[in-house]
């Protein structure tokens, strides 16, 4: 709780200001301040004002009042009187800080507490508001830059070699342009995922020929959730996905799985060529498959103020690190 000026401070001191006057006034309403009766007390500090102006410290009491009572604008207007009155005063920038903190401006109230510091070097009380002030400030910028990354989700720049890659090799080959723009989505709606609930659901989406595919016996989307619990049920898998990839005409298939359920294959458990470059941390697969091409990427996750938040999509060799073998037959591209 915010203290006030105790009434034993006579008025025509440094702190006062101006004339003999009864501190009574005062003195009652520090008492109803500290029984937290705030209105009361505020009240009192007006009396007192009105018998003597130029009572610095009459002011910065009244602030502290109206600090309790969540009257921000009147309380930063009596502690800018106070310091107006008491220029080398600390207390009328303590008090000040204390209103800009309760007002969210906290570059503001650092400054303030930094010039009380200045005028009274010693007090912790200060120092301590400081040291609070700058981690609350430090947390709040990493806070917001944490929102940012989880709302600005840009996959398309992430990938901009591939797209480049792709348009280089495959750019006579109709349709590597919506095969992109599938692999985009789906990876964006996994990183959504993953913001909001920490986990991503083990599926193969399938892009799906508009012509070809009979839509009322495959759905562009397959749960592969038992796939990883061990070679025979991965092999299973496998050769169901193929089978589904060829009968529904599929153009393209992009694998979201999480880490934490891959029981096999475990390819971050690999030596040599094969060994995991990538750390303990926790995220989700991302391999892409198409006739032309095969990619994969490992999406490592962190806590962030509280949330999970995935990192930079990370490159991976599919030949040493592939969670599925190749889901279509190879073809070479005609460019």
């Amino acid at each position: 709780m915010a203290e006030v000026e105790a009434g034993s401070r006579t008025a025509g001191s440094s702190i006062g200001g101006g004339g003999m006057v009864e501190t009574s006034l005062k003195d009652k309403g520090n008492e109803h301040f500290k029984a937290g009766n705030y209105l009361k007390a505020a009240a009192l500090y007006t009396q007192a004002i009105k018998q003597d102006p130029n009572n610095s410290a009459l002011y910065s009491n009244r602030a502290a009042a109206f600090l309790q009572l969540v009257k921000l604008s009147k309380a930063l207007a009596d502690a800018e009187t106070a310091i107006a009155l008491s220029p080398e005063w600390e207390k009328g920038y303590f008090r000040k800080g204390c209103i800009l903190e309760a007002m969210e401006r906290y570059d503001d109230a650092l400054a303030a507490f930094h010039t009380a510091l200045q005028f009274n070097p010693k007090s912790a009380e200060v120092s301590r508001k400081i040291k609070r002030i700058t981690q609350l400030v430090k947390d709040k910028k990493r806070a917001q830059e944490v929102e940012n990354l989880k709302s600005n989700i840009n996959m398309a720049k992430h990938l901009e070699k591939l797209k480049t890659e792709m348009s280089d090799k495959y750019g006579s080959e109709e349709g590597w342009e919506e095969m992109f723009s599938f692999l985009v989505e789906t990876m964006e709606t996994a990183v959504k995922c993953w913001h909001e609930s920490s986990k991503v659901d083990p599926r193969v989406y399938f892009l799906l020929d508009k012509e070809k595919t009979e839509t009322d016996k495959y759905a562009p989307m397959v749960n592969i959730d038992k796939a990883f619990e061990s070679p025979h049920t991965h092999s299973n898998c496998f050769l169901y996905l193929r089978q589904y990839a060829e009968d529904s005409f599929s153009r393209a298939a992009c694998l979201v799985t999480p880490k934490s359920i891959i029981s096999y294959p475990q390819v971050w458990k690999g030596q040599g060529p094969r060994k995991w470059r990538h750390g303990q941390q926790d995220g989700f697969f991302v391999q892409f498959e198409t006739a032309f091409l095969r990619k994969l990427w490992f999406v490592p996750s962190s806590n962030e103020q509280g949330q999970m938040l995935c990192r930079d999509p990370e490159i991976l060799d599919i030949g040493a690190h592939e969670v599925l073998p190749r889901l279509y037959k190879e073809k070479r591209s005609s460019s």
